[in-house]
């Protein structure tokens, strides 16, 4: 782990004898910039943690009011399925126990119903439960003889299918731009298949149907008040693909986009959550029940830039808004740009942080070659760590680790405080990022884009972007970014539009801007926060960061103690904002203890509180 230091006086010490033309390599060797006199760290090893597989029980437990995921196959994607409902808001627990799980009001199989999957009389207990007021979905229904109670004939699985239509229903009403309708599971001319699909034939009226008339997601309702819903999507294995960064040719466009193929699954699960109960409450996405997460933020790669980007940082104080500023710490010359992290920058850095910015890492050499450097050993120090550029393609004496440990150890003497967001030049991303920001001391991350990971809501990164382990680090994907055709201010009405549809179901919206010029970028960025300030919430990637990770640990029950609702949050970390949706009729009454803090307003009840216990209480019309 890295340790914040006082800061040294500067020095620049040169080792050749005068600094190459930008574009050139330097012809006597590196030269590097000593923002502090006599330094060397950080002095503690940081190695890659061991990969320890996630158990499928950190997730059981928890009352009747959660969605129960009955889970039939641990060889399948079901962390992906966990991480999806926790990002949505749905609370959730997992079991393999049947019986316990048509205790509760609605029931998901995952991740198939086959003939071998649970015993006659757990299938029959399924079956009841629809019939009899329960909520019943299936991902792939592949057992014999239950078409009849999802409402279809036949089940064919196959890898041919790239398109899922979805009708008009309750369940889909939010569903109104063109790319919710119908999303993509792969591309067609790229790819000669695509992921695992079942198909339903002779379903009346499905809620949605692949390119070859079968049905995507078929629903059956009872006259008692239940209903029995197949996924022919594998909705796991989707989050998996999403959240490790492993698009599958799915994606339309790299960025500036609107990709929310996952989040209309996700959303879809809520919908069907709500409906079954009439006691249902789920966790907002957007802290202080705003319709839109905004995060504002600039990568300083570029000798010039950090004298301008305190002009920025000017304005967004004078706005009432925190910036996140990714800091190159750049202290070798070399064929791609001249050091300009030295004693003159870090006073810099230090404005920055002093106008209430935050300051995350951009790496050391900001390197194209990231995604494919060696991990390093975490013994990397400075100033003995050298990476250097050589070329485009080339770089010469830099590892992952590296880049992780010696640019957060510098940042971190400048301003005296941690530094826990990262972004890596180019947007390039190794397999072992998620394991290497765990090692450094990192919890965020900005690493992908929106369009590519088919999501607009964060991601939970998992140890080597594989299905196996979860690590405790978030990411949160670039929406908007700056160096895209065509040019920025044209896509100014494309941008706004693209927050508008993102500010409809509570998504995050990041914006990369490089502060290599004030004008016309930063008129670009006050026109984005004019229009944006009446729905959205600004702040931090660190803000939003700890905001999330609390809300991801929150655990949500609901019960009822004859006289009134109490909604019941086991929170292990504190948490400002947090967004309880909540049934139209439910007026809150109070909150326990009393140290918590509750207030409900059109968007649901706003919690402020923990870590620990909390109760908030209200009646009902």
């Amino acid at each position: 782990m890295r340790a914040p230091w006082p800061l040294l006086g500067g020095l620049v010490l040169t080792l050749a004898a005068a600094a190459p033309a930008a574009g050139q390599a330097p012809a006597g060797g590196p030269i590097l910039s000593h923002p502090f006199r006599n330094a060397s760290g950080p002095d503690s090893a940081t190695p890659i943690p061991a990969m320890v597989p996630t158990p499928w029980t950190r997730f059981a437990g928890g009352s009747a009011s959660r969605l129960a995921v009955l889970l039939t196959d641990t060889a399948s994607g079901w962390l992906g399925l966990a991480h999806g409902l926790e990002t949505i808001g749905v609370p959730f627990t997992i079991t393999r126990d049947w019986s316990g799980a048509v205790r509760h009001h609605v029931v998901f199989v995952y991740p198939a119903l086959t003939g071998g999957s649970l015993p006659p009389e757990g299938v029959r207990a399924l079956v009841d439960f629809a019939h009899t007021g329960g909520t019943l979905i299936v991902d792939n229904v592949l057992a014999g003889g239950l078409g009849q109670v999802f409402g279809f004939r036949d089940a064919t699985a196959a890898r041919s299918r790239f398109l899922v239509r979805f009708a008009a229903t309750d369940l889909t009403a939010g569903f109104s731009d063109s790319l919710e309708r119908s999303v993509r599971l792969g591309d067609r001319a790229r790819q000669a298949e695509s992921q695992w699909t079942v198909g339903y034939t002779g379903a009346a009226a499905p809620v949605a149907t692949f390119e070859d008339g079968t049905a995507a997601i078929t629903r059956r309702t009872f006259d008692g008040g239940g209903a029995a819903i197949a996924l022919g999507v594998d909705i796991g294995a989707l989050c998996l693909l999403s959240h490790d960064g492993r698009d599958e040719y799915i994606a339309r466009e790299y960025a500036n986009g609107y990709e929310p193929v996952l989040d209309v699954f996700l959303r879809l699960l809520r919908a069907i959550y709500v409906h079954a109960s009439s006691d249902a409450v789920t966790l907002g996405t957007v802290p202080d029940g705003r319709a839109l997460a905004v995060l504002l933020t600039h990568d300083i790669d570029y000798r010039y830039s950090l004298a301008n980007a305190l002009t920025w940082a000017d304005y967004e104080r004078g706005q009432g808004i925190r910036a996140t500023y990714f800091m190159q710490t750049k202290y070798v010359t070399d064929w791609e740009d001249k050091a300009f992290f030295d004693s003159v920058a870090v006073t810099q850095v230090r404005a920055l942080d002093s106008l209430g910015m935050e300051i995350g890492s951009h790496s050391v050499a900001h390197a194209r070659t990231f995604n494919t450097m060696p991990t390093g050993t975490g013994d990397e120090r400075y100033p003995a760590y050298q990476p250097r550029i050589v070329a485009a393609t080339t770089t010469e004496g830099a590892t992952v680790l590296g880049e992780l440990r010696v640019s957060g150890f510098l940042l971190e003497r400048a301003i005296g405080k941690p530094v826990v967001s990262f972004r890596p030049g180019y947007l390039r991303n190794p397999w072992v990022l998620p394991e290497a920001l765990v090692a450094t001391g990192y919890r965020f991350s900005s690493s992908f884009t929106a369009d590519n990971v088919l999501t607009h809501l964060p991601l939970h990164l998992n140890y080597s972007r594989a299905p196996e382990a979860e690590t405790d680090v978030f990411d949160f994907p670039v929406t908007i970014e700056d160096e895209g055709l065509p040019p920025l201010l044209e896509r100014l009405p494309a941008a706004l539009a693209l927050a508008r549809r993102l500010a409809g179901y509570g998504g995050t919206f990041v914006v990369l801007l490089h502060p290599n010029v004030v004008e016309p970028k930063l008129g670009f960025e006050r026109t984005l926060v004019d229009s944006l300030r009446p729905l959205a919430w600004f702040g931090t990637v660190g803000e939003f960061g700890r905001f999330w990770a609390a809300r991801a640990a929150a655990r949500l029950d609901v019960g009822n103690d004859g006289t009134q609702w109490v909604v019941s949050l086991a929170l292990p970390l504190a948490v400002a904002g947090l967004v309880l949706q909540v049934p139209s009729g439910w007026m809150l009454t109070g909150a326990q203890p009393a140290s918590a803090r509750a207030a409900q307003t059109a968007a649901g009840v706003t919690v402020t509180a923990g870590p620990g216990p909390v109760r908030v209480i209200f009646s009902a019309r």
